[in-house]
């Protein structure tokens, strides 16, 4: 499932957002996909309508790829909601929280499967959040009660603006190989951490913006 979705019109997609940046339409935080869209698009030939998906601060190329309509996200992202994206009909959940979606998205696959439901939960997250003690204990409990999640580690080399050797001193990476529920993938991001990546002080933010968010 990707809705008609190619890597072309989801670069397209964001460089709407780094226009509307860099025009001083945005006076907040945003973070960006980019660098991993022949990843995401073969990983949603595999959801099917029905599946929940979770996913963190990044996920436009999620919510798009789950059926988002492209004017819905871009006034989540105009909103100042961009780490906050929810579609109850599409059972698309976002959360901000470093690992905050891992526990939950186990909880949702275990009331499925207590349901007898077929569909299945995805959970996205990063090789940041994959440190989070959250993310081990949500994949020890669905290995033990069998639940149909699969939890997908976004790996891109970076905790904001730390590098794995960095954080732990060595490349190494846990290995998830003996587990069904745990895959990953690597790739090279096309944006910082946070920003559409544009020469500081490039950016000037229209007042009428700012005083429109202001005291929020």
């Amino acid at each position: 499932m990707n809705h008609g979705h190619t890597a072309e019109t989801l670069i397209a997609f964001e460089q709407r957002i780094v226009a509307l940046f860099a025009a001083g339409e945005l006076p907040f935080l945003v973070h960006l996909s980019g660098g991993n869209e022949a990843q995401l698009l073969s990983i949603f030939q595999a959801v099917r309508a029905g599946d929940w998906i979770f996913s963190g601060h990044r996920s436009h190329y999620h919510y798009l790829l789950a059926g988002g309509s492209e004017e819905r996200l871009e006034q989540f992202i105009r909103d100042g909601r961009s780490m906050f994206v929810f579609d109850k009909a599409l059972n698309f959940v976002t959360s901000s929280v470093l690992a905050g979606t891992c526990c939950p998205a186990a909880g949702v696959a275990l009331a499925l499967k207590q349901s007898g439901s077929k569909a299945r939960v995805w959970c996205f997250i990063g090789d940041g959040a994959e440190d989070n003690g959250h993310f081990c204990e949500a994949v020890r409990f669905a290995e033990g009660h069998d639940l149909h999640v699969t939890f997908v580690v976004e790996d891109n080399n970076r905790q904001v603006d730390s590098s794995f050797r960095e954080r732990w001193g060595t490349e190494r990476r846990w290995q998830w190989d003996n587990s069904p529920k745990v895959g990953r993938y690597h790739y090279a991001p096309t944006f910082p951490h946070g920003g559409a990546g544009l020469p500081p002080g490039s950016v000037k933010f229209k007042p009428e913006i700012v005083a429109q968010f202001a005291g929020r």
